[in-house]
């Protein structure tokens, strides 16, 4: 198939394919791998300039303990996300199933122990959707890097590609997503033999979502570390720190580690641009999920057991981002969801530029009604409590209801605005 007929096939049955995913909004990435022992980085091979035959050491010292999945599936659960990805092989080679085309494994080595066998078990038994991540890069494989000057080693590097997603794909059931990641050292779709391996892998699995780094555009896009809303169906993967995908020393790493609110506020900013979440833990070396997520995590989970109607489901991107100095929003149909940051401390706050008639404003976690009143674009809430009513992260959300569509301006909008002068 040619590749404008293949992406015209995979178009046809996007929306089918894709709606559980934009219903999901917030995942779990699970970054593990030989590098949790070293603790630094992982890219740590990499940066470190690792010699192969040292960094191989590492393999029988990786001894993840049993039930380790268990644990990043349940905290997963408890946290309100609906899917998990996992490092199925990260660039280091090291693959974490019984591959029969790399030998270079966790059944071989290590735990002997298929991992990626027992986190589709875990997932399925708390009922989250399944992603396995796949490498492109690999500095492992001779092949690795010759492959971008040696046809013979590209063929080579191509079909060993292939062996280890169809084995991915093939021996444990249906697998939601298939997440590659950094095509190097090819800089192509062709070089990758991405067309024709991607329809393969359809085949074994039809109804899979695959994302956009084998250099072809197929189902989501990936803004890495960076909150940028798309057109298109976008995800974006965040670290839990800014310093490292893999685990690094829980007491140091802490003070950069995210709180529940960072949490919460990059929720919103992937649910407001129609997006998704994809936050990442770096298990210890032992697999454990690091000790500076499980708080966060289980605080936002509460707080999603509230106020997950705000997060949750099909979220149009507005034509225009709602702006508030003390809140943001997410929309859904007639209904604006106001997620307040710094809840205001006189009883009344307000919000402008809205067009169109309010009917109603509610206690989005219990339906308590707010008083208020409209005046033009002005909404004046009234009789707010002193303090804010959310008990998990301080961050309440109102539900507004509107007669129609809500619409809204601001004074950014209008250059030459002037203080008083009616919104036209």
């Amino acid at each position: 198939m040619s590749k404008p007929a293949y992406e015209r096939a995979i178009a046809e049955t996007r929306d089918e394919r894709m709606t559980w995913w934009r219903n999901a909004r917030f995942g779990m990435f699970v970054h593990y791998g030989l590098y949790s022992l070293p603790a630094r980085n992982e890219w740590a091979m990499a940066l470190e300039n690792y010699p192969v035959e040292e960094y191989e050491k590492l393999a029988d010292q990786f001894k993840p303990k049993p039930g380790a999945p268990r644990e990043w599936a349940a905290l997963a659960k408890q946290a309100g996300m609906k899917y998990i990805v996992l490092t199925t092989r990260h660039h280091e080679g090291f693959s974490l199933w019984d591959s029969k085309a790399n030998p270079y494994n966790s059944v071989v080595y290590g735990p002997k122990r298929d991992i990626v066998k027992e986190f589709v078990e875990a997932c399925r038994e708390y009922d989250l959707k399944i992603g396995f991540y796949s490498s492109l890069m690999d500095w492992h494989h001779p092949d690795g890097w010759k492959c971008a000057f040696d046809s013979a080693a590209r063929a080579r590097f191509c079909a060993y590609i292939q062996s280890l997603n169809e084995e991915l794909l093939t021996n444990y059931g249906k697998i939601d997503i298939l997440w590659y990641d950094v095509p190097r050292p090819m800089e192509s779709w062709e070089g990758w033999n991405s067309l024709e391996r991607n329809q393969r892998l359809r085949q074994l699995q039809p109804h899979i979502l695959i994302n956009n780094r084998s250099r072809l555009d197929e189902d989501f896009g990936t803004p890495e570390e960076h909150m940028t809303a798309s057109s298109r169906d976008w995800e974006a993967c965040m670290t839990f720190n800014g310093l490292s995908w893999g685990y690094m020393d829980s007491d140091q790493v802490l003070p950069y580690s995210y709180n529940a609110q960072r949490i919460i506020k990059m929720l919103n900013t992937a649910t407001a641009g129609g997006g998704n979440l994809l936050l990442n833990i770096g298990p210890t070396p032992d697999g454990s999920v690091p000790p500076e997520a499980v708080g966060p995590l289980t605080t936002v989970g509460k707080w999603l057991s509230e106020n997950g109607k705000a997060v949750y489901g099909k979220k149009p991107k507005p034509e225009s981002q709602f702006n508030h100095g003390l809140c943001s929003a997410s929309h859904e149909n007639n209904k604006l969801y106001l997620w307040n940051w710094i809840w205001p401390q006189n009883g009344e706050m307000v919000i402008g530029g809205f067009k169109t008639k309010v009917l109603s404003i509610t206690l989005l976690k219990d339906g308590t009604p707010i008083a208020f009143e409209q005046q033009g674009h002005r909404i004046r809430l009234k009789n707010l409590p002193v303090k804010t009513p959310d008990e998990h992260a301080g961050i309440a959300v109102l539900e507004l209801v509107f007669e129609a569509l809500p619409k809204y301006r601001f004074v950014s909008d209008f250059p030459h605005f002037h203080q008083g002068e009616v919104f036209k």
